[in-house]
């Protein structure tokens, strides 16, 4: 059996190995259609396009995005044409949960954010990351507001409570660009020009859903105070102006712990098994802090975002490369 995988997608190689001899390990945005014409199965992220261009006549069967969101599958054609494909549903939650507590830690520290009673916060999606935000705040002991239509929860708001009584507004919604629950551009210049406390914005969903032409121009008109932003538009070539202006600016590693990593790749692994009818190798496990980490309790100790936002505007050419070649990241000490 032949499987094509991103070679960006770590802790995999050895449960591959067990399972085949046959692995093809390419760059997620050099996979092409000669790639994959004699294939069984793909192991993807994000930067893989799986439509009609790159799959029609191959004997690809079955494709696992190992990620969360699956925008960039064309699913309408693969469930058209027969290829059976899965994603990785809250794999990576909590390790975005952490991005977020050490946010919210960052807020208060530079900008004297409380993080008690009188501090709203604005969660808009909750669902496997969502609801992980939730509960951070929560322990923070933060006010909350959920907005969320396609879950039938009464305590939830409608956005237009998120605009006028949050004082941080984080996204955690999947890409959809038409339907009734459309999220392209819902943090659009409409958006921003409704907010009544000038909030921090947080995204780290996918990067349309903030239209960063808008967020520009909020920042600079001073509609918010300011933004956290790890997923942009138009990755990997990102605004550099936007990148400079926001306080912390990553490059779409909010999921990247190695718990979060291992995550992906056991479900990845599994799910070829199960459809393939193969045994499923051992899960693997996240590697160990080095020896000598000594850790008190304060989680930026344990991850601090700026560290990232201080590599990537020192760099923003290195965008990719420093997604594909992320540091070492636990979200707790075992």
């Amino acid at each position: 059996m032949k499987i094509v995988i991103d070679d960006k997608i770590p802790y995999i190689r050895h449960a591959i190995e067990r399972i085949t001899d046959n692995a093809v390990y390419i760059s997620g945005s050099d996979i092409t259609a000669s790639d994959v014409a004699d294939a069984d199965a793909l192991i993807v992220r994000t930067r893989t396009y799986c439509g009609r261009e790159l799959l029609e006549g191959s004997s690809v069967k079955f494709i696992a995005t190992a990620t969360i969101g699956y925008d960039h599958l064309d699913t309408d054609y693969l469930d058209a044409a027969g290829i059976t494909w899965t994603n990785c549903p809250g794999c990576n939650s909590g390790s975005v949960a952490q991005y977020i507590h050490s946010v919210l830690l960052l807020l208060n520290r530079d900008f004297g954010l409380p993080l008690d009673g009188s501090t709203t916060i604005g969660i808009v999606g909750c669902g496997h990351v969502g609801s992980k935000v939730r509960a951070v705040a929560e322990r923070l002991g933060m006010k909350v507001l959920v907005c969320d239509p396609l879950l039938d929860e009464p305590s939830f708001v409608p956005m237009d409570v998120i605009e006028r009584l949050a004082d941080v507004i984080t996204f955690h919604v999947p890409l959809a660009s038409e339907g009734m629950y459309a999220t392209r551009h819902l943090a659009d210049e409409k958006f921003f020009s409704r907010l009544c406390r000038r909030p921090f914005v947080i995204n780290t969903s996918r990067g349309a859903v903030v239209d960063n032409d808008a967020l520009a121009m909020a920042l600079n008109s001073g509609r918010i105070r300011q933004a956290v932003i790890d997923t942009w538009e138009h990755e990997p070539d990102i605004s550099l102006s936007l990148l400079n202006n926001v306080y912390i600016g990553t490059p779409h590693i909010a999921g990247y712990s190695a718990d979060g990593k291992v995550n992906a790749s056991n479900m990845s692994v599994k799910a070829i098994c199960s459809f393939f009818g193969l045994e499923c190798p051992p899960q693997e496990v996240p590697p160990s802090l080095p020896e000598g980490f000594i850790y008190t309790g304060n989680m930026l100790e344990l991850y601090n975002p700026l560290d990232d936002s201080n590599r990537l505007k020192s760099a923003p050419s290195e965008f990719e490369n420093q997604r594909g070649n992320y540091p070492l990241r636990r979200e707790y000490v075992s």
